[in-house]
This record gives structure tokens, sequence and C-alpha cells, in this order.
């Protein structure tokens, strides 16, 4: 579109729609690469991505393509970014139950997975873009909907659209929300009025950084994904390394605490979206339950969830380590049972775990 020429009306609406969709913001970035786009390879060349192997996708060229939208979607003139609150009533990992208990991350305590309900506001806002485009008598214009399954890297087009800043602990930060946030992304060909990023509000407060039980983050604002929970006990597959054991603690899948800790969510609001109310029994889920789940079960009581990413034996082995870094006497029999498992990686960390409760016991 020509400097000379004015933007679509439709800018004007975009907050406005997506408030009809469900969402509890949005905004609009351009398309431009930014220094955090440029700090990305640099970022995987360190190895700081692990397995992460999708996050290396290239286009024909060769180039990387979430260092450069104009890699991933050249057609792409403008980014909306939506937003949707998931915060619950429950408790921090910070104060998970007693000894018995782990913690699954509270984005996974919903009936749903998250992917698939902002994906769904994602497409009905879709609809009333097209249908105003229809209204206002213009072309059609192209758009690309998704949630976490994109060559792009949300939380970036996220700041510069005006949804918050991203903080220390990486994640993205709202002033009023907080970042118990779920992003979704509309790619469109339309050449919209782009927000601006807000100020960084993280001020001289380290308690992300100072909490982070595996020392995952290298400096503020750079998290080396390899030492991070959420990765070790969601993404990592097999053995998860001997020194990154015990910080893992009793976190069977995915890690609160850089957001638990944060003043920013202090006073956030709680969610209304009924698809994220909590299932009691994943808050503060009891270990021996999940332990001598089996296969059918799992898939049961883990259908349309988050948690069935970490498959079937990975998240035993996370149980395994938080039932040996609970310090509870009472897991050594079933520990015992596990430390024989078909599965041997299982097997493995399980006799890790009888060693880690007899070195707390003496």
């Amino acid at each position: 579109m020509s400097d000379d020429l004015p933007l679509p009306p439709i800018s004007a609406d975009i907050q406005r729609l997506a408030a009809e969709a469900g969402f509890d913001l949005a905004g609009v970035a351009g398309v431009a690469d930014t220094p955090e786009h440029a700090f990305f390879p640099r970022w995987l060349a360190e190895g700081y991505g692990g397995e992460m192997k999708y996050l290396e996708g290239r286009d024909d060229a060769g180039e990387l393509k979430r260092a450069s939208l104009a890699s991933a979607a050249p057609w792409a003139r403008s980014v909306v970014v939506c937003a949707l609150n998931y915060n619950t009533a429950r408790p921090y990992s910070t104060h998970a139950g007693n000894s018995t208990q782990g913690w699954i991350s509270r984005y996974a305590w919903g009936k749903r997975d998250y992917h698939n309900v902002v994906l769904e506001k994602m497409r009905v806002l879709e609809a009333h873009l097209l249908a105003l485009c229809e209204q206002q008598q213009m072309a059609a214009p192209r758009t690309w909907c998704y949630v976490d399954t994109g060559p792009v890297i949300e939380r970036i087009f996220a700041k510069y659209a005006g949804i918050g800043w991203i903080g220390k602990n990486t994640c993205v930060l709202n002033e009023r929300l907080g970042s118990w946030l779920f992003l979704g992304v509309m790619l469109t060909s339309l050449e919209l009025a782009p927000g601006l990023p807000p100020a960084d509000r993280c001020g001289s407060c380290t308690r992300c950084l100072d909490t982070c039980p595996t020392n995952a983050f290298t400096a503020p604002y750079q998290l080396d994904a390899t030492k991070c929970i959420s990765y070790l006990t969601i993404e990592k597959r097999g053995a998860i390394p001997q020194e990154l054991r015990a910080g893992v603690g009793r976190q069977v899948f995915g890690c609160d605490i850089c957001q638990d800790v944060c003043p920013w969510n202090r006073e956030a609001p709680l969610a209304s979206a009924p698809e994220f109310a909590a299932r009691p029994q994943l808050v503060n889920p009891d270990l021996e339950w999940l332990a001598r789940m089996g296969v059918d079960e799992f898939r049961q009581a883990f259908r349309g969830s988050p948690v069935k990413r970490a498959r079937y034996n990975g998240l035993r082995r996370n149980v395994v380590l938080a039932m040996g870094n609970s310090g509870d006497e009472r897991f050594g029999g079933i520990l015992h049972e596990l430390s024989r498992d078909e599965d041997e990686v299982v097997a493995e960390h399980a006799r890790w775990a009888l060693e880690r409760l007899k070195s707390r016991e003496a």
C-alpha cells in the first residue's frame, strides 16, 4: 500500500471485533523484523532451544522462518495478536500441596486444550473481519490463524501490538492482566495501523530470575530452555540430566514458578472463560495416582488436555522424580516397583529417586 494512501478503517475495529470473539486483549503489529528477531538465530546457535527442532524450520532459501516474517509469510502485511486470560483462583506452585502431591502447570488444568479454545475464537474473529471487509466492499484479504503452531514468535508480535512487554522471565506481561495469557495470532494481507509496544515495567525486580530452581535464565530476558522445568517435563525426551533433577522438585508437567512470584500477577483478575476452570484432581495431583496410572487411564484422564504432550512414560518419568524430591519415605515401595519398570527411562529415574530419598533421610 502506498504511503500516501490511508490505512483501511478496519484498523479501528480490531479490538471491538476481538472482544466480540471473546478475547481480553487485542492489537496489531507490523511485519518488520525487530531486534528480538535478530537475537533468535544467536539463541538457537547457543543450543538454548534443545530438542525443539521445530524452532529451526527454514524456507526454500534456507532462512529461518521464525527469524523473519518475510520468510514465513511474505504475503502478510499485518499481524493481529489476541490474548485470553487463564488466571484461576487456585493456589500458586510456590504454595504447592503436601509431599504426596505434585504440580501441573495451571494452563493445563482446564477441561479443554487451550490451543483449541483460542483457535476457535480466532476463527470467529477472522469471520468477523472478512464480513466487515465485504460490508466495506473491499476485496477479501488473505488470512492465517493459529495458536502455537505457526512459524512466528508470538510474544514478539504481542509486544509490538501493544499487548504487553516481554518480562525478564521472557513471558508477555500486561500491566492489568499480568502474564497468565494465551496468545492467538492472525496474519493478514490487510495493511492495518500497528500499535505501540508498552513500556517495560519490570524495573529492578529480579524475583523471577532469583527463584528459578534450575537457574534457567542466563541473564534478564534470556532463557536457556534446556534448563527450564517446563522444557524438561514436557519437551525433553529420554533422561533428564542428573544435575537438574533435584531442581525439578515436584513439578510433573510444566512450571509456573517464575510467573507465580511476579508482582504483576498478584492482583491479576480471574479468567472468565469457563473452559479454563480447574479440574480439582489436576491441582496438586496425587503422585501415587499418577504413578500407578495405566495407559488407558492416562488417555481418559487427560483427554483433550495439553498434559498428553508429555506422553505416558514421560509423565511417569516426571512423577518418580517428584517422589524422590518429596523427601517422603512412603514412596519407597512404589519407587522400588518402578525401578524394575519395563520402560528403562522410568526405571532409571526411579532408582535415582530411591537414592535421593535415602540421601535425604541420612
